[in-house]
């Protein structure tokens, strides 16, 4: 009896121990929760729905090979609805409820100041894929971003009208509730100047305004060689229409919020012969561009990828990366991960973080030509 006893409490340990390996292996299956936070519906919804989309194809690939050791990646993902106080409150929930190791977001400058301060304070590491507004970075140490920032965007622009388009003379029409656009206008105006160029008139107009007579006319008289609009590609459209129908003939150049198939579908004709810095083109004829081209087709139905669904895949993977050298795939370990990010090779161009946590990379700039237009490689801008 002593023996069967014996030999039950053998199995029962055998039992117990097999139970706790398991268990452990279980553990270490559980998926790594990571976040994103877009404006996914609303004014400018293309922003946030290719960025989920290069997110989730990053995700994919990377979980195809096996993830971190095993562990799956797993997106939490929360519609902003374009508003700064929608912003804060997903980010508050990935943060707090969700637990996740990391927020991807967003795309308006405005709304990554709004979720920016949550992950600092939460010390959970975020990454714009294509917020330009050098303040974004600047909320604190836990803040990232992969796309180039506005002083270098505007003075891509300022380089290509002078040097490019020969332009003397520039009209400026700038989106003044957007920070975003703001900041571009102003690194623009300042870098311009320093080129010698002659800035003939600045207006100012409101997101979602429908009439921009008064301000077309202002700059139809100022007989501009090139005019600057640094805002988003809905109110940009529609300005485009307007400013042709008033005979403005000036080709006219703008940033990466230009960046969006609703362009050509809204302003047509009228935005043929226009041009943009953007972060990528899809004719460049890179192996890397081409193959993410390919993949992103595949994965959602043929349409093109835009240049923020290029930055989400990028932001994605640069993350996947820092996490495989971290320490631990979350907190301040996974933070100096992310900061010793160099040359990093994306589908945006080779990907280095400074020291403002920051990226160097280039720009590129496109023409919307065609039938219906779209946008065409014309030339790279890199950092002096």
């Amino acid at each position: 009896m002593f023996t069967v006893a014996k030999r039950a409490l053998a199995t029962i340990g055998a039992v117990l121990a097999m139970s706790g390996s398991a268990l452990a292996a279980v553990a270490s299956a559980d998926p790594i929760k990571i976040g994103h936070y877009g404006s996914l519906t609303g004014s400018e919804a293309t922003f946030g729905q290719s960025t989920s989309n290069g997110i989730k194809l990053a995700i994919k690939e990377f979980n195809a090979k096996g993830g971190l050791n095993g562990q799956m990646i797993e997106l939490k993902e929360y519609d902003t609805r374009g508003d700064a106080g929608e912003a804060k409150l997903a980010v508050e929930r990935l943060c707090k409820s969700d637990k996740v190791a990391a927020v991807l977001g967003e795309v308006a400058s405005k709304l990554s100041l709004a979720g920016g301060p949550v992950c600092q304070e939460a010390g959970v590491p975020m990454i714009t894929p294509s917020s330009t507004n050098p303040k974004v970075t600047a909320v604190g140490d836990m803040v990232f971003r992969v796309c180039f920032i506005d002083p270098f965007q505007g003075f891509a622009g300022a380089k290509f009208a002078r040097e490019e388009l020969k332009a003397k003379n520039a009209a400026v029409l700038v989106d003044q509730a957007q920070a975003y656009a703001v900041g571009l206008a102003e690194q623009f105006v300042l870098n311009y100047k320093k080129m010698g160029g002659t800035i003939s008139t600045e207006q100012t107009y409101t997101g979602g305004a429908t009439d921009f007579t008064a301000q077309l006319t202002s700059i139809r008289s100022s007989k501009p060689d090139v005019v600057y609009i640094p805002g988003y590609y809905t109110d940009v459209a529609n300005i485009a229409l307007q400013a042709r129908k008033l005979g403005i003939t000036a080709p006219l150049l703008g940033g990466d919020g230009w960046d969006s198939e609703q362009l050509a579908k809204i302003g047509k004709d009228a935005i043929e012969g226009c041009y943009y810095t953007n972060h990528y083109a899809p004719d460049q004829p890179d192996a890397a561009v081409q193959t993410f081209i390919k993949s992103y087709k595949k994965e959602f139905g043929g349409s093109t990828p835009d240049g923020l669904a290029a930055l989400g895949y990028d932001a994605a993977n640069i993350l996947f990366a820092a996490m495989k050298k971290a320490k631990t795939p979350g907190g301040r370990d996974l933070r100096d991960a992310i900061a010793d990010t160099k040359d990093f090779a994306g589908v945006t161009g080779k990907i280095t973080i400074n020291s403002n946590r920051d990226a160097t990379k280039s720009a590129v700039v496109v023409e919307m030509t065609g039938n219906p237009p779209e946008p065409k490689y014309v030339t790279t801008v890199t950092p002096e």
